[in-house]
């Protein structure tokens, strides 16, 4: 469903059988923010589809599941394509509180930064993952920091800003599972400047996230060979 361009930032929300939350983050999202926003349908099973159509929302669909890196790319794609200047990647399950895509968008035009990241422990904040979750977290961390030699707090964080020139590369080529860490390493060996700001974190608002045991022991086994691989040949 396409729309009219009213604004030079565009929110981009992923969304994979998020029937439960997606009108809410939305909603929320319209009342706290001026910008525009695009739903990416990631081959949902459930009523995700219907919500959209039914609530008129802006979006691309997936006929089958492309996962959040072909989800992204999709919405990069599209930001490419409408000639935004930001793009905003906002998670559909309302962990993210949208009153604060206003920090982000302040720092990155202020910074000039390529990429500003919301981040739940570049300061202390009220969040409290799993212990899984923050294993991981804290072991991207230090892998990020190991080749690159910058350190990033909340390297798994999906929500963050970018500026035109990374959206044009991200709408070229774009890393399809779990791409998050994939394009710190990136962005970093490329000498692009990537900057954390504090931000406060919910939980999940409804569903249930696809993220397990086994699906993250895979994440952390993938994204570190392709790292070390890319860091190897670099």
């Amino acid at each position: 469903m396409p729309h009219t361009r009213t604004s030079d930032i565009l929110v981009i929300i992923p969304a994979y059988n998020e029937e439960a939350t997606l009108a809410r983050t939305v909603h929320e999202l319209r009342r706290h923010t001026p910008y525009d926003f695009v739903v990416v349908d990631d081959g949902s099973k459930d009523r995700t589809p219907d919500i959209i159509r039914k609530e008129g929302f802006p979006s691309l669909r997936h006929a089958v599941n492309l996962g959040i890196g072909g989800s992204m790319q999709s919405g990069y794609r599209y930001a490419d394509k409408m000639g935004y200047s930001y793009a905003i990647q906002l998670d559909a399950d309302g962990q993210h509180r949208p009153e604060d895509i206003f920090k982000l968008v302040e720092y990155m035009q202020s910074s000039g930064c390529d990429m500003v990241i919301g981040s739940r422990f570049v300061e202390r904040s009220g969040y409290k993952g799993s212990p899984l979750r923050r294993f991981g977290i804290f072991y991207f961390h230090w892998l990020v920091r190991l080749l690159t030699g910058v350190s990033i707090y909340d390297p798994t964080s999906g929500f963050r800003i970018v500026g035109r020139s990374t959206i044009e590369q991200f709408s070229r080529a774009y890393p399809t599972d779990y791409p998050e860490v994939e394009v710190l390493v990136s962005l970093s060996k490329q000498g692009r400047s990537i900057k954390e700001i504090s931000v406060e974190m919910r939980s999940r608002q409804g569903g249930t996230s696809s993220i397990n045991w086994s699906k993250s022991i895979y994440y952390m086994m993938k994204v570190t060979m392709i790292s070390l691989i890319r860091k190897s040949f670099s």
